[in-house]
């Protein structure tokens, strides 16, 4: 009896030690799903191509765009945003990507070159042996030429992201800007002043590009073409903002549950996030000491 009790409490120990170790491998629930309350809409409803409409192609909802030595790709929204909630499911190339940029943001460039505001993800590529880099950043009236005032806030993901689509999505509104991965909130930028907070109209964009310069442990491992073409996938297209030709009274989803376009983040979500950011951030601009954070004040 004893025998099979030992192996009875040797059961059930194994059963909660991999039940345990199971849910601390993806964040709590954030409570409040703001993807559910937009509708999927296809890619020719909200975007068009921008460049390199050779290696661009719509299938059965799918979109898919791809870098080789020739030329990468890129798309554009059809209009201009000054809030919302703007998302995609996107699945991301496997093996050695380092040097490749898959990205979904936001971005004034075309009206304010040299001086424009933008609000990104992007996915940094990387070696065979090491997980993607998820790089978050905001910046307001930067340019090209050096002046660029990076917020970025980096992190690794609690699955695989070359093995499936997930939802990735920005939400804008004028109050704060939060980065969200599976409804999950994983960074929050709150407007503390108008000079550090972006205001202007913004396009929505999506893009595949060669930055082996920086992209990959700060250009250490290069874009290497043996392995093209490098695939990005997109689909679930979800945009519900306020346009620059909508009507006034358009108000953006609430980042929480609350009501009247006020809601904020609730503590279930706040919990998420802290989970991700104890997790899975991996760097954050405020504790950078090379920085001269004269010029980020909100730190």
């Amino acid at each position: 009896m004893s025998h099979y009790f030992f192996l009875f409490l040797l059961s059930l120990f194994f059963f909660f030690f991999f039940s345990f170790t199971s849910s601390q491998n993806y964040p709590p629930s954030p409570g409040y799903f703001p993807s559910t309350q937009v509708q999927s809409t296809g890619f020719d409803q909200v975007f068009r191509n921008r460049w390199g409409s050779q290696h661009q192609k719509v299938d059965q909802g799918t979109l898919t765009i791809w870098l080789d030595s020739s030329s990468g790709s890129g798309f554009k929204s059809l209009h201009r945003y000054q809030s919302g909630y703007f998302g995609a499911a996107i699945k991301l190339h496997p093996g050695y990507t380092a040097g490749v940029i898959t990205s979904f943001y936001l971005s004034n460039n075309e009206d304010y070159p040299g001086n424009h505001d933008e609000i990104d993800i992007e996915f940094l590529g990387t070696t065979s042996d090491k997980p993607y880099v998820l790089q978050t950043n905001v910046f307001m009236r930067g340019s090209g030429d050096g002046n660029i005032i990076g917020r970025e806030m980096r992190f690794h993901l609690w699955f695989n992201p070359t093995q499936d689509f997930h939802n990735y999505a920005i939400l804008w509104t004028p109050e704060e800007i939060i980065f969200l991965v599976d409804d999950v909130p994983i960074r929050r930028y709150e407007r503390k002043s108008e000079a550090t907070f972006p205001v202007r109209p913004m396009w929505v964009y999506g893009s595949i590009w060669d930055a082996s310069s920086w992209a990959t442990e700060d250009g250490k491992y290069k874009a290497d073409y043996k392995y093209q073409p490098f695939i990005g996938r997109y689909n679930n297209f979800k945009l519900s903002g306020c346009t620059t030709d909508g009507a006034a009274s358009c108000r953006p989803l609430n980042s929480g549950p609350g009501g009247g376009g006020r809601g904020r983040m609730s503590q279930q979500q706040e919990k998420a996030m802290e989970w991700v950011q104890n997790n899975y951030l991996v760097y954050n601009y405020c504790h950078d000491p090379r920085r001269d954070h004269t010029l980020t004040p909100e730190c």
